[in-house]
This record gives structure tokens, C-alpha cells and sequence, in this order.
């Protein structure tokens, strides 16, 4: 469970060098997974930059917003809809959900729907694997408690009972893939829910330029979905402290701790690689063009 990174050690005519591609880096203190591991020694580094230009908010504030924008949300009367990664960021919301009605921050009553396929069948192979979680998360499942179950989560593998959570017009968490809303049956949510002025619409991780979710984002008064302009009545909140992403700071402690000589800065948008690449120390920083080639 979680992102790996890829280490290569590389040899050829007599010369050697090695590789390393970060892939997706993790975030540290989140209850999920275990911490990112230390990256080896390595030459030349290829990482991610996705947020080389931010620092993330802290998960304890974030948490609070995201109980107080449910709360507020269901007191108007709507629903909350969340465009959600299937993979690590539905069970960290299942987590905080779970903890919030046991705290009683929300309601018992709180009718949870986590309508993904993909996102429910990862949240059993999360429950099977305790041993990838973090110590505290599988302490829960070694002591018999499911921090996942909240009594009124709803899975809806089947099309008709995704359909059927149209009829739900107000009290509902409406968890869907996917998380920049491009595709999947949040876009059907949202088609429902955006144009209601009692109903919020919470953002929990990244949205790249182009996607319906960063249109939202920014500000669009009307969006096209299905062929259909929708009006963006809903309330939008952002919430960037649940990214699974490392941040500004976290990135460069990561490069650092790399030691390479040569840095290839990748998958991020233009400016924030830019802000990045002036942070960096003691390294080459190279920012690749389409079909650019480099001799190792």
C-alpha cells in the first residue's frame, strides 16, 4: 500500500551511475500509512513536483474544517459532496468520519455514501493489510475495532444504487471518483448537487489545470457537465491538509537527503517546478521539455 520509489544502478562502457525516480512522495504524519522511508544515495534524481510551490495546512485544522463544513452543510439542509481519490484518500476520509461520530463532532446519524467501486474494493484490501498501516491504525485492527465502520456508511458497488442517491436530498456525505471530477460518477453528484445553494461541495485533494475540479475551484459562476451548463450555487471549500502529497518543505528535505549531483524536476505545473528549482542547493537542476534527452 502507498507509492514506492525506484532506485537504478546503472553501468555501461565502463561508466556507472544510478538513478533515482521518486514517484509520488507521501506526506508524513497522516494515521494511514507509515511515514515515507528515507531515499537511498543517489547520482542523479527524477521527482515529482506537485507541490514544489506550497506548504500544506496542518491535518488538525483541516480535520475541523472539514467537520465544520459537513455540519454547516447539513444544518442548511444539503448535502456534501466530495470528489474523492479512490485509493488512500477515501479511507483517510473514512477514518476521520469514523473518528468525528465517536467523538461525537457529527452526528451518529450521518448517512455516509462511498460510491466507487474501486475505492470500496481498496478499502478491503486496506483492512486486510494492517501490517502496510501505520502502528496506531493497526493497533485499532488488532484490537477487534474497524477504523473504517461508521453506522451509517452506505458501499454502492451497483450503478442503480449510485442512481439512487439522487433521491437523498439532504444529510448525505456523497463520497465519488474521481478526484478532479474528469470522469466517474462524481460528475453525476455534482450535476445534482452544485446548482443547490444548501448543498457544499468540499475539495480534499489536488486539481490540475483543465479539470472541472480546478474550474470549480477557481471560481467558475457555471460549468458544463453531460452537455449540461450547471450553476455553482453550492458552497466550495478547499482543503488542502489531506493531500497525500509532500509539500514545499518536505520535498526539499527529500532531495536533500538524496545527495544528488542532478535533479530532473517532473510532474508538476510549470510554475510551481519553478518555484522549486530556485530552492534547491548544491545540485543540477534540469526541468525536461517533451522528447528531450540527457546523458547520465
Amino acid at each position: 500500500l502507498g507509492s514506492a520509489s525506484i532506485l537504478l544502478e546503472l553501468e555501461e562502457t565502463g561508466h556507472s551511475t544510478s538513478a533515482l525516480f521518486s514517484g509520488d512522495l507521501g506526506s508524513a504524519g497522516h494515521p494511514l500509512l507509515r511515514g515515507p522511508a528515507t531515499p537511498p544515495h543517489a547520482e542523479n534524481v527524477v521527482m515529482e513536483t506537485t507541490y514544489g510551490d506550497r506548504l500544506h495546512k496542518g491535518l488538525g485544522p483541516s480535520i475541523d474544517e472539514l467537520y465544520a463544513a459537513i455540519t454547516e452543510t447539513f444544518k442548511r439542509g444539503g448535502n456534501v459532496v466530495i470528489p474523492t481519490f479512490a485509493l488512500e484518500r477515501a479511507q483517510e476520509l473514512l477514518y476521520f468520519l469514523s473518528a468525528g461520530i465517536a467523538q461525537g463532532r457529527l452526528a451518529k446519524s450521518t448517512q455516509v455514501y462511498l460510491d466507487s467501486p474501486m475505492a470500496i474494493s481498496a478499502t478491503e484490501i486496506f483492512r486486510r493489510h494492517p501490517e502496510c498501516l501505520d502502528a496506531a491504525t493497526a493497533k485499532l485492527f488488532q484490537e477487534g475495532q474497524d477504523p473504517f465502520a461508521l453506522p451509517g456508511l452506505h458501499f454502492t458497488r451497483e450503478t442503480a444504487e449510485s442512481v439512487a442517491i439522487n433521491s437523498v436530498h439532504g444529510g448525505a456525505v456523497i463520497m465519488a471518483g474521481a478526484g478532479m471530477c474528469t470522469g466517474g460518477r462524481v460528475r453525476h453528484h455534482l450535476q445534482h448537487n452544485l446548482g443547490r445553494d444548501d448543498s457544499s461541495i468540499v475539495f480534499v485533494g489536488y486539481a490540475a489545470v483543465g479539470t472541472l475540479a480546478r474550474d470549480i475551484v477557481d471560481g467558475a459562476k457555471q460549468v458544463s457537465i453531460f452537455g449540461e451548463q450547471v450553476p455553482v450555487r453550492a458552497r466550495i471549500y478547499t482543503i488542502n491538509g489531506f493531500s497525500a502529497h509532500a509539500d514545499q518543505a518536505e520535498l526539499l528535505a527529500w532531495q536533500k537527503q538524496t545527495g544528488a549531483k542532478r535533479t530532473f524536476l517532473v510532474h508538476g505545473e510549470e510554475d510551481a517546478m519553478r518555484q522549486f528549482a530556485v530552492r534547491l542547493a548544491d545540485t543540477r537542476v534540469e526541468m525536461p521539455g517533451p522528447n528531450q534527452e540527457f546523458v547520465l
